[in-house]
């Protein structure tokens, strides 16, 4: 007590604890978004070439090994396709004529089968270059391009006995027609490839019009010319110089162009 009394008298006021304020922590601030993902750089030639030339070794190991397939079953696929001349003779002019008819079956029987990585090497050659919106458009077209292709086969299959005979209906006052391998397999083969590949028409008119090249108003005004460019081109894909076959493709160019319109109409475009 007399110090206390001591301070006071000597004016000094005392000390009492003085309650401490809680100290807040920092606010934290808001997180950063996370920067994009950088692009990936563009390719240079080199790089498409070299890409490229990747693509087309795989497409082509594929059909070679199928085409080995075809040359060993090349037999029985012969006798398949002879059923539309019936019993008619085939002739070979040459000592080699029937091995490279074997081997000219066998790529095409490996290019159809292979017809489903072709078409995929194609589709990863091309995507990198699309953007998002369009890879979603084309990517559901590339099974779909692969039964326009088997249907085109079938159709060149159902029209190959009619456009025979009409070729056939031309012998008569001591004419005949004597066939060859080389003529007839060579005739049966392209007519397969065109309208397998023409089948593939309304997918590309329907694709870029995804992507903004063309329109079904600007198709309907070209209606026209794309009818000479048929014509045209059906009466030179077709072998053979007869009437059933380019008349079947070009008609079915056609019908396929026209349902083109409307399926690119309905969809806006």
């Amino acid at each position: 007590m007399a110090d206390a009394d001591a301070a006071q008298d000597a004016g000094l006021q005392p000390t009492f604890p003085v309650p401490s304020t809680p100290v807040q922590s920092p606010v934290s601030p808001p997180p950063v978004p996370a920067a994009p993902a950088a692009e990936p750089e563009a390719m240079s030639l080199v790089d498409h070439l070299t890409e490229l030339r990747s693509r087309l070794v795989k497409s082509i190991v594929a059909v070679l090994v199928l085409a080995a397939i075809g040359f060993w079953r090349a037999g029985p696929i012969i006798d398949v396709l002879r059923q539309p001349i019936g019993d008619r003779p085939l002739i070979s002019l040459s000592a080699g004529g029937l091995f490279f008819l074997y081997v000219k079956i066998a790529l095409v029987f490996g290019v159809i089968l292979g017809m489903p990585v072709i078409l995929y090497q194609a589709w990863a050659f091309i995507a990198p270059g699309l953007t998002p919106e369009e890879r979603r458009v084309v990517r559901p077209w590339v099974p779909i391009a692969l039964l326009f292709f088997a249907i085109g086969i079938a159709v060149a299959w159902v029209v190959l006995p009619f456009a025979l005979a009409f070729l056939f209906s031309f012998e008569g006052n001591g004419l005949t027609i004597t066939l060859t391998v080389d003529n007839y397999f060579g005739f049966i083969t392209t007519l397969f490839l065109a309208f397998g590949l023409t089948m593939q028409f309304p997918i590309v008119l329907y694709i870029l019009s995804r992507v903004g090249i063309v329109t079904s108003q600007r198709l309907r005004t070209a209606r026209r010319y794309v009818i000479l460019g048929i014509a045209v081109f059906a009466t030179v894909i077709t072998p053979g110089g007869d009437l059933v076959s380019p008349t079947v493709l070009g008609l079915t160019m056609y019908l396929l162009f026209e349902i083109s319109i409307f399926v690119i109409r309905r969809s806006g475009r």
